[in-house]
């Protein structure tokens, strides 16, 4: 009898990448993604960003044949199928589902006017209790965009649909999505329960425009025969998992219940905590959208926080202050020989365009009690990673204000998460715990759909062989340092934000 796989795909804006895990023992059996460089993104104005849909067709199949190769599966050996997608795209398709414009992705901000309006007109108490955020720059204020400045292709439109909506389309030949999808294009309304009317009708969409509803976990469609001959799928697969990549990093974490936190923290850095009842904040500098299990019977929240000043920061340093090809394991080393706070040295991170946490004011990096006579390039890279950190507390405290009570957060062990002085410095300054796992995105798609299949009876199951790697607890020895050094950095923030 052959082996029985699970299969995930993870539609990024850089690559596709697409796993293949077993199915009996969970781990994972191949993974690839597609290109194996970055992924070209248009940009035909300043704040544009589109990819063409085909794009992520073409390299899910490239990735998809080099995993099948490795392992020597056969279509008929894949029990079900996940996706996991960039967020707050906008893919538009006509009554054959072609594509009818490259998809506005979630980098593109010439939305930004439409869903500050919308705020406006519709009233922030109204958005905020119902939609749970501003509209923004999501989904539903680029339709908008193309409405007014596309007329010849909104009257063509047939469906919306996110990036992971269009994979699944492209599988099944049936466009549908989820109530995650529609909460992250802010076309979701938490007290109705249902697709915002009033939403739709402000911006004078048809309300057709959406495609079907389909649960979660479940099997939403199946490959239909085009794409299986196409793949090297069979026929009849089902597709029964899709989730935007941050409530999925957090699946894919085991991250599923009030309290619990994902982290990561690459070129930009994520803090997403779960809720279990309906919270937003009042100057939105965190998002609320639908969990991966959420239902209008339970309330499951994603609250999420992004920093976009973090690992490029790391980066820039390493280009620029580190000795000339000097590691970042290297730079970790040195950054480890000074004390906790940096002997006085702050540095402000946000040198990475406007910060939603600052309630999208732009105010720069910044460093701070620079003494020629003490620091050196060792104080300036522990500081900047200080500075990671503390915003990432700065955020945690908005999302303590909603009621989270956060006291472990659940990391994959990569990017910034590698180097044990960030771990301890985050720890203890936030107080809570961190587990460090090993998984990523396409492999969490894959169990969601063993979940949604019903091969996993529960989350707790599908993730019984998630390996933990380590655990880091608060260093309660040395606590009053790190908090006075984070108390310290607070205070030189709230001076750049009025200056």
């Amino acid at each position: 009898m052959s082996k029985q796989y699970l299969l995930g795909f993870d539609v990024g804006s850089s690559s596709v990448k697409a796993s293949l895990v077993d199915a009996e023992t969970g781990a994972m059996a191949a993974t690839a993604f597609f290109p194996e460089h970055e992924a070209p993104i248009k940009a035909v104005k300043p704040g544009w960003a589109e990819q063409n849909p085909q794009m992520w067709w073409d390299n899910a199949k490239l990735a998809l044949q080099k995993i099948m190769a490795e392992t020597g599966a056969k279509g008929e050996d894949i029990k079900a199928i996940g996706i996991s997608y960039q967020m707050h795209g906008l893919v538009v398709v006509d009554k054959e589902l072609k594509p009818l414009r490259d998809a506005i992705i979630w980098c593109d901000s010439r939305a930004v006017p439409y869903g500050e309006r919308a705020f406006n007109d519709l009233g922030n108490d109204y958005c905020l209790q119902h939609l749970l955020n501003s509209p923004g720059n999501f989904t539903a204020a680029k339709l908008a965009w193309v409405k007014e400045n596309e007329p010849e292709v909104f009257d063509h439109i047939y469906k919306i649909m996110l990036p992971g909506d269009y994979i699944a389309m492209r599988l099944s030949g049936e466009p549908n999505t989820t109530i995650g999808g529609l909460s992250e294009g802010i076309l979701w309304d938490f007290v109705e329960k249902k697709p915002s009317e009033k939403l739709m009708d402000y911006f004078g969409f048809p309300h057709d425009i959406l495609p079907d509803i389909v649960p979660t976990f479940a099997v939403q469609s199946q490959v239909c025969e085009s794409a299986a001959k196409e793949l090297g799928l069979k026929a009849g697969t089902p597709i029964s998992y899709r989730g935007g990549d941050q409530p999925n990093n957090a699946l894919s974490l085991n991250v599923l219940q009030p309290g619990e936190i994902a982290s990561t923290a690459g070129t930009s850095g994520v803090v997403y905590g779960v809720l279990g009842e309906i919270g937003y904040d009042k100057k939105s500098r965190v998002n609320t959208f639908a969990h991966v299990n959420y239902t209008p019977e339970q309330t499951r929240l994603g609250v999420l926080l992004c920093i976009n000043g973090t690992g490029i920061l790391n980066a820039w340093v390493r280009r620029n202050i580190a000795p000339e090809g000097m590691s970042y394991q290297d730079m970790n080393a040195m950054a480890d020989t000074v004390p906790i706070g940096s002997d006085g040295l702050s540095i402000i991170p946000f040198g990475n365009g406007a910060e939603r946490v600052l309630e999208n004011k732009e105010i720069g990096c910044s460093v701070h009690g620079l003494n020629f006579n003490t620091h050196t390039r060792a104080h300036l890279m522990r500081a900047a990673q200080e500075g990671i950190v503390f915003s990432f507390c700065y955020g945690m405290e908005i999302m303590r204000q909603m009621g989270m009570k956060i006291n472990k957060i659940h990391a994959g062990r990569a990017n910034m998460f590698l180097n044990p002085m960030f771990r301890d410095t985050l720890a203890s300054t936030s107080g809570a715990t961190i587990e460090l796992y090993e998984t990523d995105g396409s492999m969490g798609a894959a169990k969601g759909a063993g979940i949604g299949c019903g091969l996993y009876k529960s989350g707790e199951e599908a993730f019984a062989s998630l390996k933990k790697l380590a655990v880091i607890e608060p260093d309660e020895k040395h606590e009053s340092e790190y908090l006075d050094a984070y108390a310290r950095w607070k205070d030189v923030l709230g001076r750049a934000k009025n200056a």
